[in-house]
């Protein structure tokens, strides 16, 4: 049965109400709440049993045929809304919205909240490390802006970016944006390459807030930023209903700031996940997060996918690591306090979004407890940090919030005794009560001589005397005692006395969870006003426990303090990766690393297995460690500023779109070798082997000349082509180096040393005999590599028919073009452009 095949003037008056609403929520699946339960009904209610694998009934709502039905416990309906969102569902939650006790007629109901992938704000469906991000995009044509928030932290940013897919989608990827929000649906392939090949949630809206929460973005001069903020907080406030005082003002992200890394880098160095599993678990974060707080440790993710620029900034943290290795005392007390620190960003979230219970605010108070002991050990170190301790918040729970209170509001035992007079009269009433019903029961045994006489209380008929049935005729008739339920081996009575004061305990019972619940809601908005004050010592505590892992990852794994450089050149002492370190059972072989302003190019060439695409990454890692403001792994560190890491490690088909292992490589080459700079460090991993031998070494060739020339960046470029070794005589920056092998008595060593020169063997055969292959494959394939190399000596001496330098002067770019490429026509006025025709007009006819 369907909505809208439902004639509605049968339907009754609760099923009507739900109609109405539903109409406001058509893309949403509508949790109804009906008493103790959410209820779901008709297409909602077939798709929320067949989702969440519950059974299907019905509901009769005055029509002959019963509307479908499926329902959920309000109690525990967290897990069944986050499995549903997880699944690219939105949810919309309508509660009750008066005491149905007290209603007259119908209760009103309303949604009070939608819940999407980006709008999670519940800490249980949450994970501690990352943020929980929902983003607005915005294209104008010649650029995207981008604003981003995780509604649990009240984190809120905005940038610009060029106006190229790749970018976008990197930045999209890299931040683990789970919904996206546009302005309409005529992108069908960027919403095809969100939806279908990444999983990200595509919502739209096409309008702006206004004037509510300006104080977000009112510090914003830049129109492109406002215009995509606004978009971002009308879907929040106006479409999520969410309630959004927790957000500071929004914050300005320029990506030349900070060092510029695609997804495929992101991937490839295993920065937050592995490759093969993608887990956190033996990725970079899992090495270096030695945080003690949630909050540190998103802080600290944000640090490694944003590596810093700014060379003062950086030393910054190095002299705080540096402090820190040398108050070791101190940094030992710092982190436990810290480990009593709960996640205060997301309980800001919910004190703002209302979701907050009394355990909450518990968990606040046991973090504000720790703030005093935080403040002095950092005044004792010497940082420039002030922080706040919020000691009349502190003293507001330690007076009011009850020790151990129950999860929900309604319970009562939420305020503590001394907090409130009249709350404290009626807690005396009931505890006086109680007493009276023991002294009363010892005062009727005494009376009728009846020793098993009971005086209990249920829901149905309250307090109540029980009598068994062989007592009954002791009972006497002056009492006045009326019947008022009969058991089987039992009577039971009340009696005028009883039901009098039964009255008086039960009416203090319930004002006093009336009166806690209103007491708790009051301290909330207490709370509420100094909300942005909180999150900025969050803040500041989440910096504190970022650098303070930084510190103990330094110490644990022998990391030392880099020097930064201006003259364009890198000199590494025995470097290491610190993951492949931490996790191998064998010895660590550390390797050099220099290039001065002269190389730009190293040529990698050795074995299988020997550790160069190790060392090529190994080189990655330290420098986004040393520019995050880490230590790095290493004997010694002298490293230059790097703006862009290019990556192309690795083969692989992108079997989503259909692209080839060739295809792919061809791509994230031309990425790297068209967005690099003279400032970029770039690894090339075996490139052009998605194709023929011969291809794939004259492009290897030409893109390795073309970087190494046109380019001049740092770059680390290994391959079998041994060929391509020739280029250092040509090519005055290139350096070959190789990773050392020994072999003796066809047995192959790998040695994981890099020395310079080149090697002219690959050692394949031999890494094929490691693996295990069967020896009549082994011998076959020694036979077939002995006739390939006897006929490629007849054809070729020693490489010198191979060319591979290119004549780049004649490939110089037009004038003219690159005058074009600098206009943007939007920004210009019509007399502007006619002037720019007219100049380009008379530069082409004097060509």
């Amino acid at each position: 049965m369907k909505r809208s095949e439902v004639d509605v003037s049968k339907l009754s008056p609760m099923m009507k109400q739900y109609l109405d609403i539903k109409k406001d929520y058509e893309n949403e699946l509508l949790f109804y709440r009906v008493g103790d339960f959410y209820e779901l009904f008709f297409e909602d209610g077939e798709t929320a049993a067949r989702e969440l694998e519950l059974t299907l009934t019905g509901k009769n709502a005055g029509l002959e045929e019963r509307v479908p039905m499926c329902g959920v416990p309000f109690h525990a309906v967290k897990p069944y809304i986050e499995k549903l969102v997880s699944k690219g569902f939105k949810v919309a939650i309508c509660d009750q919205l008066e005491d149905p006790k007290l209603a007259k007629g119908m209760v009103t109901r309303g949604v009070t909240q939608v819940i999407s992938k980006g709008t999670v704000v519940d800490l249980e469906l949450l994970n501690d490390h990352d943020n929980h991000y929902i983003a607005s995009i915005l294209d104008f044509s010649y650029i995207y802006t981008i604003c981003y928030a995780d509604i649990s932290t009240g984190s809120i940013f905005v940038s610009i970016l060029p106006h190229q897919r790749e970018k976008l989608l990197s930045t999209i990827l890299n931040l683990g944006i789970l919904e996206v929000v546009l302005k309409n649906n005529e992108d069908l392939e960027l919403i095809a390459l969100l939806k279908g090949t990444y999983g990200i949630e595509v919502s739209f809206s096409s309008e702006e807030l206004e004037n509510d929460y300006a104080y977000i973005y009112e510090s914003l001069e830049e129109e492109h930023y406002i215009h995509t903020v606004k978009h971002l907080l009308y879907y929040l406030v106006v479409k999520e209903l969410k309630v959004l005082s927790h957000m500071k003002s929004v914050e300005v992200i320029i990506p030349d700031d900070y060092l510029e890394m695609d997804i495929h880098t992101v991937r490839n160095l295993e920065l937050i996940e592995t490759l093969r599993l993608k887990d956190r678990t033996y990725s970079l974060i899992w090495l270096i997060d030695k945080t003690k707080t949630s909050m540190g440790s998103r802080k600290l993710k944000f640090w490694l996918m944003n590596p810093l620029k700014n060379q003062s900034l950086i030393e910054e943290r190095y002299n705080k690591i540096e402090t820190l290795n040398n108050e070791f005392i101190l940094k030992e007390n710092l982190r436990n306090s810290l480990y009593q620190i709960y996640d205060m960003e997301r309980l800001c979230g919910k004190i703002s979004c209302g979701s907050l219970n009394a355990r909450d605010l518990l968990q606040l108070k046991l973090s504000l407890k720790e703030l005093p002991t935080i403040k002095k050990i950092v005044k004792e170190l010497g940082f420039d940090m002030e922080i706040n301790t919020h000691q009349d918040i502190y003293e507001l729970l330690e007076q009011s919030i009850h020790e151990n209170p129950p999860i929900t509001l309604k319970e009562g035992y939420l305020i503590k005794e001394g907090y409130n007079k009249e709350l404290d009269e009626l807690k005396g009433i009931r505890s006086g009560g109680k007493d009276f019903i023991a002294n009363f029961e010892s005062k009727l045994k005494e009376e009728t001589g009846i020793k098993n006489l009971k005086v209990g209380f249920n829901k149905v008929f309250g307090y109540f005397i029980e009598i068994t049935k062989g007592q009954i005729a002791n009972v006497p008739s002056s009492l006045h005692w009326e019947r008022r339920q009969t058991l089987t081996g039992a009577e039971r009575y009340i009696s005028p006395e009883l039901k009098e004061k039964e009255a008086l305990i039960l009416n203090a019972e319930e004002k006093i969870i009336d009166l806690e619940y209103n007491l708790f809601m009051e301290i909330r908005e207490t709370i509420k006003k100094q909300i942005l004050k909180l999150k900025d010592t969050a803040n500041l505590i989440a910096e504190l426990d970022a650098i303070t892992a930084l510190s103990v990852v330094a110490e644990e794994c022998h990391f030392v303090r880099p020097t930064l450089n201006q003259e364009h050149k890198i000199d590494i002492k025995n470097g290491r990766h610190p993951v492949i370190e931490k996790v191998s059972n064998y010895d660590y072989v550390a390797n050099d690393c220099v290039m001065d302003s002269s190389i730009h190019t190293l040529l990698i060439t050795g074995p299988n297995m020997s550790g160069k695409s190790t060392f090529m990454r190994q080189l990655a890692v330290i420098v986004i460690l040393a520019q995050m403001g880490s230590f790095v792994p290493a004997e010694k560190a002298n490293l230059p500023i790097i703006d862009k890491i290019f990556t192309r490690i690795g083969a692989s088909d992108d079997l989503v779109s259909g692209e080839s292992t060739f295809m792919v490589e061809m791509k994230e080459a031309k990425n790297a070798i068209c967005n690099a700079t003279e400032n970029s460090l770039i690894l090339f991993d075996e490139l052009g082997r998605g194709t023929s031998t011969y291809d794939g070494m004259s492009l290897a060739g030409s893109i390795l000349e073309y970087v190494s020339k046109e380019i001049g960046c740092k770059t680390l470029f290994s391959t079998h082509y041994h060929e391509l070794t020739v280029m250092e005589r040509k090519i005055p920056s290139v350096k070959n180096i190789h990773v050392s092998a020994e072999e003796e008595n066809g047995t192959i060593t790998f040695l994981h040393k890099i020395k310079s020169g080149a090697v002219d063997k690959s050692y394949g055969i031999h890494v094929a005999r490691l693996a295990g292959l069967p020896d009549v494959v082994i011998k076959n394939a020694q036979k077939m590599l002995e006739e390939f190399e006897g006929k490629n000596k007849k054809t070729t001496h020693e490489n010198e028919q191979i060319q591979f330098c290119m004549d780049f002067e004649n490939e110089k770019e037009d004038p003219i073009k690159e005058k074009l490429k600098k206009i943007d026509p939007l920004r210009l006025t019509p007399m502007e452009a006619l002037n720019i025709l007219y100049e380009i007009t008379n530069e082409m006819n004097k060509k």
